[in-house]
């Protein structure tokens, strides 16, 4: 008889418990453990559903390694540590579908467990045997908890029909392309109206990238610029939502394109990716964490030969510096970066970087200045910003009038206050944006007292006229 060609079937190999993880555990319960999970997961605006079951089955050895949001998550609860330290296998040695064998253990790489059994489930975990990450995969599906049918963004032109049945077997250049031209379109498009229109209606594109990231692209290079677009794209949804006042949901965005440039290895999406993150930390009030993200920005960005980058990411960290209150610490980053600036453009300029020049340093200077409450410093700043502003950027220029008119109120200048804000509010007519509309309404407060002062008035009975954002 001939002997067969399958080989015999290895003997099961049970999972070794994760001791480690079970010692950080101490002396909680596991559903109270996975409750700390859970809210550790809402201070980084990450959303895992985390069960005492889940807990059970890391402590076991049955998960190997987290998903790419629990990874984030048990990082943030044990700052210092890496997941081998969580008494995880390196990621390495489960990562995708591809690092498996017929006689694996079932039930023990990286995805699995990532859900809980009352979680939406991605539809084709089961079917795609691709490399790509699984955060890609989770972040595609976050826009909408069921299969997407299809994800088109009319003038944002990058459609695709996601359908399960339907969805491309292989990306190939000209699907990227029409990626990195939607990443065009939409700061194209912000940078003239700014963001309160555009965000929701920018998710679509945003899922069928992740759309195209999972069906995978049969060349290095086309799957290099597929990974780097779509990092691209949640960053510029993030900006969106940051624009219109969704910080959490921008928090999410960017944490997704940081996890995409850490995948890959992308240090120019890292850097643009901690960039944005310092910018949200610093509005949204933790400025701590911004000059920690800048400064992260900066060590990425150290090998791309762009002093403009590195200016700006200066910038950043100044403006967590003044929101610390440290004057000396936010000024010494304002001259590294007026120094960096004065060293010219360069061909390694990242594209995304087309809003920053002489204006925008002004502008983000200003807002050092009036973090500090050095109101005549930060009106000087906010003049020259919106004076140099390339109409173009309509959004800016009204932006940096804003500053300059809320700098004028806060200065003790009612009347020329009044004179700048009403500029603002013509311009409010061409610009969407809810972060302007904030800072006009905090302008307006200030100049209550001082209705009678010329021109006030007006501008108040104005302002209180207009829509208020929904």
């Amino acid at each position: 008889m001939a002997s067969s060609s399958v080989p015999a079937p290895r003997p099961h190999r049970p999972p070794l418990p994760n001791a480690a993880f079970r010692r950080l555990r101490g002396p909680r319960s596991p559903a109270e453990f996975a409750a700390l999970v859970r809210r550790a997961a809402r201070e980084i605006g990450e959303r895992v559903s985390c069960a005492a079951r889940y807990i059970g089955r890391v402590e076991a050895g049955e998960i190997r390694c987290p998903n790419y949001a629990y990874e984030r998550v048990f990082l943030h609860m044990f700052p210092g540590r890496t997941l081998t330290d969580l008494g995880f296998a390196p990621r390495s040695s489960v990562r995708g579908r591809a690092a498996r064998t017929a006689e694996d253990v079932p039930g023990t790489a990286e995805t699995d467990g990532a859900y809980e059994p009352y979680e939406p489930q991605a539809p084709y975990d089961t079917h795609h045997n691709d490399e790509e990450s699984d955060v890609l995969r989770r972040a595609f599906m976050t826009g909408g908890g069921a299969p997407v049918a299809a994800a088109s963004l009319g003038p944002l032109g990058l459609c695709l029909d996601a359908s399960p049945a339907r969805r491309p077997r292989r990306v190939g250049a000209g699907q990227v392309s029409a990626l990195e031209e939607a990443v065009r379109r939409i700061r194209l498009l912000d940078d003239r109206h700014g963001a309160d229109g555009l965000y929701r209606r920018a998710a679509a594109p945003l899922r069928a990238a992740y759309a195209l990231l999972d069906a995978g692209a049969t060349r290095q290079a086309t799957a290099d610029r597929l990974h780097a677009g779509a990092g691209e794209l949640a960053i510029s949804v993030g900006w969106l939502a940051h624009d219109s006042g969704r910080l959490d949901d921008a928090r999410s965005h960017y944490a997704e394109a940081l996890a995409t440039a850490r995948v890959t290895g992308d240090p120019a999406l890292e850097a643009h990716a901690f960039c944005n993150t310092a910018f949200l930390a610093r509005d949204a009030g933790r400025p701590r964490e911004a000059v920690r993200a800048a400064q992260a920005a900066q060590r990425a960005a150290r090998s791309l030969g762009s002093p403009r980058l590195m200016s700006l990411l200066a910038l950043r960290e100044a403006g967590g510096w003044a929101g610390l209150a440290d004057r000396a610490g936010c000024e010494q980053a304002l001259v590294r970066a007026q120094t960096l600036y004065g060293q010219g453009p360069s061909d390694d300029d990242p594209e995304w970087m087309s809003f920053y020049g002489e204006a925008e340093l002004e502008g983000l200077e200003a807002q050092c200045w009036s973090t500090l409450g050095d109101w005549p410093r930060a009106a000087r700043h906010a003049r020259r910003a919106a004076r140099l502003q390339d109409p173009h950027f309509t959004r800016n220029i009204a932006l940096y009038t804003a500053e300059l008119a809320d700098d004028l109120a806060r200065g003790g200048r009612p009347d020329e206050a009044a004179v700048v804000g009403t500029r603002v509010l013509d311009l409010l007519d061409q610009v969407q944006s809810s972060r302007i509309q904030t800072m006009l309404a905090g302008t307006a407060r200030v100049l209550l007292p001082h209705r009678r002062a010329s021109g006030v008035a007006d501008f108040l009975d104005r302002h209180a006229s207009r829509p208020r954002a929904v």
